[in-house]
């Protein structure tokens, strides 16, 4: 396992600027978020200029473990071109991974799977992994239903977020049976509110070191990433934040 840290880390800043506070924290490789609300790149930027986003992360010259990409707010062909124009640019920088949301809470489970089954044929022709993001807010807030999505759709992964399971619509929740399907990990600390979703490292109830070793459990190779939002409600030097989480991570592996 090897830690990276995620661009949301440092979103109030330009995408370039983010990159380059990654690499002077001494992190091997990043975690890039692309969505139409994001602070960075949106998907429409990425398909009408790919070249110029290439030349970007070329430049940066920080290695990128996985790319999320976000298209739910655009009719779905305009969204599936997006996404493939995010996969030529993932497997342009060697990126081995795209993780993706799924559709919210109280959508219908089979739209779903049909359109996961579509978006992870697009990731295979550009000899990519997908996998689908656990979320509060989205359908995989039930381990039980994001466990489904990889049994029906072949090749389908996770990208673990365990915050998202302390503070979710079901309360804690047992997601231990997730971790065979697992391919990315994003991690901040968590209270055990709701209001509570980041909270300074060492405060919250995040179990590091059981999440650890049941990856290892699993043989998981993969990447750990460093995944604290930089937004104003967190009042707190997200530089040191972002620093100490990684050495704490760092010292479990």
């Amino acid at each position: 396992m090897h830690v990276v840290c995620s661009t949301l880390c440092f979103g109030r800043r330009p995408l370039e600027e983010a990159l380059r506070w990654i690499r002077a924290l001494d992190f091997s490789m990043a975690d890039l978020a692309i969505g139409a609300h994001g602070p960075h790149w949106t998907p429409a930027q990425v398909a009408a200029d790919g070249a110029a986003c290439l030349q970007l992360l070329k430049s940066a010259n920080v290695p990128l473990a996985a790319i999320h990409v976000d298209v739910r707010d655009q009719p779905p062909d305009q969204a599936r071109a997006q996404f493939r124009a995010v996969a030529a640019l993932a497997r342009s920088t060697l990126t081995p991974l795209l993780t993706i949301p799924v559709a919210p809470l109280g959508s219908d489970i089979q739209t779903e799977v049909d359109r996961l089954r579509d978006y992870q044929r697009l990731a295979a022709a550009e000899g990519l992994l997908l996998a689908i993001e656990t979320h509060r807010e989205q359908l995989t807030a039930d381990p039980e239903v994001a466990l489904m999505f990889c049994r029906k759709v072949s090749g389908l992964g996770i990208a673990l977020d365990p915050s998202h399971y302390l503070v979710g619509p079901h309360g804690k929740v047992n997601f231990d049976a997730l971790y065979p399907y697992v391919l990315h990990v994003r991690l901040r600390d968590t209270g055990n509110r709701p209001e509570q979703f980041q909270v300074q490292v060492g405060q919250g109830e995040v179990e590091y070191s059981r999440i650890i070793a049941q990856l290892e459990r699993q043989h998981y190779q993969r990447a750990l990433s460093v995944d604290i939002h930089d937004i104003p409600e967190f009042p707190y030097a997200i530089d040191v934040e972002v620093r100490k989480l990684k050495y704490l991570l760092e010292s479990l592996v």
